[in-house]
This record gives structure tokens, sequence and C-alpha cells, in this order.
């Protein structure tokens, strides 16, 4: 029996612990786009697979709606996928191991991938069901979502119908998102020339940090571990070289860790350590809140030949991480608490010529995310480096006339006695592609009540899925 067995309703619980059990990260989506075939096959439902692994799902209209306009449910079947330092799992090849606690589900080691995993076990379940009332259904499962929705955008919609579009890859239940931001990853670039020194070495470990989701979460204030190593550095700036900089995993989540490897001359060792431990104590002491298990590991090793960037490369580096801009730019005039424009730096790596800093950039406004990416280059370029954009994708505008909106919420106020929130959100959401790609779509995102994604800390409440699931189906009943 599956870890999940006992739960309801158990047909999404079964599919869920299916899909945990396939690795199923960005980048690595074969086997469960495979798995997803095979669903449909053995249920004899239409389908299509393409050549990024996206997959459709076609279902007619139960008994009394096969003439009601078709609804689109619509995830992603990647999930981000990290774990602890101690976690021996290899996620391109292992599935997860699940865990309950209370009513919370989440993975030992690892991220959970309840985004999005839960919005494919709601749409299998229905798909499997074949007494459930609901019009015709077109189920679209798209990959690599959260390394720049890169199937979404290449995806070919011109077989699909409806325009009633109910996206499942929110993670906050009661609030039904109704508009997102558009937004790019932005790379800059900073080549290098190394040269052959003799010089003690020095490992700088930063790790702890809160982290989080770069769009649902940037308004928390939390540190950035990339960011930080920057300030750390600057102190130190003309007594090291650079080996090697690392840190982040994604480059929409707020990096969690960084590492740097330094050559430092003789006799330099000591100021150099409290110089970046004096500096680290201001940090953490400024993020005690948000950040409270912060830390600091440095190891030194003794005097080696060894391969270091130049001192001037060093120094670029350095200067980058410290002016380049981060976190909020700009909070939404007219919306009170939305962030209007931010970026992330999500990944700082280190490659054989050049060291890379990755960023998830997010807008409302086009023309703001535009001009911020016009700023970053502008400064790459100065610092000399260059910046490479991609997976570029739209917002999403809120409608003022919407009949899914409408209906989401009278089954949500006769479920519960109450009204959801309606809101836009920060986040980039697959809607925007859609709507791009299709036109005049009539778009809803929800889910259930998940906290911590993208991290090894996500968890999934169960009773929060039994209410999403029970609206869900009800308002596929009501769109008669």
């Amino acid at each position: 029996m599956g870890v999940l067995s006992a739960l309801e309703p158990a047909k999404v619980f079964q599919f869920f612990e299916e899909i945990c059990s396939i690795p199923h990260g960005s980048k690595n989506v074969e086997q469960i786009s495979n798995y997803l075939v095979n669903f449909a096959k053995e249920r004899g439902l239409k389908y299509r697979q393409d050549e990024k692994f996206n997959v459709v799902i076609w279902k007619d209209g139960s008994a009394g709606y096969e003439n009601a306009e078709p609804v689109i449910l619509q995830g992603h079947m990647d999930m981000v996928a990290v774990k602890t330092a101690d976690c021996p799992k290899d996620l391109e090849k292992d599935g997860l191991n699940l865990e309950i606690n209370g009513d919370l589900i989440s993975a030992k080691g690892t991220s959970l991938g309840g985004d999005d995993g839960i919005a494919v076990a709601y749409s299998l379940a229905i798909l499997d069901d074949p007494d459930m009332p609901h019009p015709p259904l077109e189920v679209i499962i798209t990959t690599d979502e959260e390394i720049g929705m890169l199937g979404a955008a290449y995806m070919d919609v011109s077989d699909i119908k409806g325009r009633l579009f109910l996206n499942m890859d929110s993670e906050d239940e009661g609030i039904f998102t109704v508009s997102c931001a558009g937004g790019a990853t932005v790379t800059c670039r900073f080549p290098y020339e190394r040269e052959n020194v003799t010089m003690d070495t020095l490992t700088v470990a930063i790790d702890g940090f809160s982290g989080g989701h770069s769009g649902v979460e940037i308004d928390k204030g939390r540190a950035n571990a990339n960011v930080v190593m920057g300030r750390l550095l600057y102190g130190v700036m003309d007594d090291v070289q650079i080996i090697s900089i690392n840190g982040g995993e994604k480059d929409n989540a707020i990096a969690l860790s960084c590492q740097a490897v330094l050559a430092v001359p003789a006799g330099k060792m000591a100021n150099v350590k409290a110089t970046i431990e004096n500096v680290f104590h201001i940090v953490a002491e400024e993020y005690k809140v948000t950040d409270p298990n912060a830390a600091i590991h440095m190891e030194e090793a003794g005097a080696a030949a060894q391969d270091a960037l130049t001192k001037k490369d060093t120094q670029t580096v350095i200067q980058a991480l410290l002016h380049m801009p981060a976190g909020i730019q700009r909070m939404n005039p007219e919306i009170e608490g939305l962030v209007q424009t931010s970026l992330n730096l999500g990944i700082l790596f280190t490659t054989e010529d050049a060291v890379n800093l990755s960023y998830a950039v997010r807008s409302a406004s086009e023309h703001e995310k535009q001009f911020l990416i016009d700023k970053m280059d502008a400064l790459a370029v100065l610092l000399g480096g260059s910046t490479e954009i991609t997976g570029p994708y739209p917002g999403w505008e809120y409608r003022a006339d919407s009949r899914l909106r409408d209906v989401l919420v009278d089954t949500y106020r006769e479920l519960y006695g109450k009204d959801p929130v309606v809101e836009g959100i920060h986040a980039g959401l697959e809607c925007g592609l859609f709507a791009s790609k299709m036109g005049d779509i009539d778009a809803v995102s929800l889910g259930p009540q998940m906290e911590g994604i993208h991290t090894v800390n996500e968890v999934l409440s169960i009773s929060s899925v039994q209410r999403t699931w029970e609206l869900v189906t009800k308002a596929l009943a009501a769109l008669k």
C-alpha cells in the first residue's frame, strides 16, 4: 500500500503518489510525460505528445454536457527538484519518499513537487472518473515551467478549442489569481582570464537561508545568499583572487546557499577571514527575523599552485555582485501590497571562461521589465560583460467579464459561506503565455494550500487538497 493510500479523495492521492515515484525535475520530463501518454492510451482517450514532451488529453463531455463549452484544465509536470546536503537521492533517477505529518504531506530530504504535481493528479482523477459531470475537457500538461515556461512557449495550440481556462498552479487556497506578471531569464556573463598563483586557499560557504519562490515570496524581505556573498567579498576585494564561485540552484528560487573558493596571499589569511566573518555577522543581524538559520563556514588550506581569476577579473565579478540591482524594484501603484517589478539572482555559476549571474526578471509592466533588462545590460557592458535573454513570457491582464471566475466564486461562496480573494500575482503563470497564443481566454488560477514550494521544506495540506477537489468538481458541474 502507498503512503497516501488512506487519504481522500483516493484517486487524487493515488495519482499524486504515482507522480512522486517518477523523477520529474525540470529538463528531466520524458519519463513522466510517457506516464501521462500511457494513462490516456489505457483509457482510450485522445492525446497528443509533442517534441518537448508537452501532453494534451481530450475527453468528451459527460451525459447532458456534450454541447457545453469546453473547459481547459492546465498544469505543468516538472518540479523544482532540490534536496538537503545529506540526502543520498539522485533526483535525476530516484522518486521521492513521501511522509505524512498530521495534515501535511512532505518528502524526506527533498522538495515535494506539489507545485505542480497536484494539478496533474487532479486532472488525471477527473479524466479517470466515468460518472463525474463535466463539459468537454482539454487537459494541457506542460514541461519545464519552472525554468522559464519553456514547454508552454513551444507548444502548438491550434487544436485547442476551449477558452475557459482553469490553471491549477497556485498554492494559496481561497485565492483566485486573475492576472500575473510577465518576465524573462537574464544571464549576465563576465568573461575572465586566469593566472597561476601560489597562495593559501580559503573556502567560504554560506547556507541556511530561508529561500523561497522569487515571485511569490520576493516581498518577504529574505536574504539572497548570492547577493550576500558579493557583500562579504567586497571588503576583501583587494586581498583575494577568486578560484570559483557558485550559488543557488534555480533562477526563480531565492538562493539558499553560496560558496566561493579564494586564493589568499601569504600573511593575509587572518585579516581576510576576520573581515568576512565580521560582515557576515552584520548581515545575520539584519536578517535575523527572515533568515534566522543563516550560517557561515570557512575552511583554509596551505599554499599551493593553482589557477585563479586575475585580480582585475576578480574585482569585476565582485563589483557585479555588489552593484547589479536585486529584489523589489517597484510596488504596484494601484494594487496595495502587489509587487510590480523585481529581479532575483537565482544562480551564480563559474564556467571555464566566465562567471555567470542568472536572474529571474518579472514585471506586470512590459515597459518596466524592458527598462530593467536594459539597465542590467548597460551595467554588464560597463563592467566588461554581456547579457543573454531567454524564456521571455508575457503577462496576463485582468478580464472584467469572466464566466469562469463568476462560476468559481459562486461555487466557493456556496461551499464555504464566504467570498474567495480575487487578485493579481507577481509570479509568472502559464496563463500569460496561453493568452498570448490563444487570444481572448477566460482564465483563473487556483490550487490547494502549499508552503515552502521550491525548497526542501515544501508541504501540501491534505484537507486543502480535499476542499479544492470539491470546489473544482462542483464548478465543472456548474459549467453546463
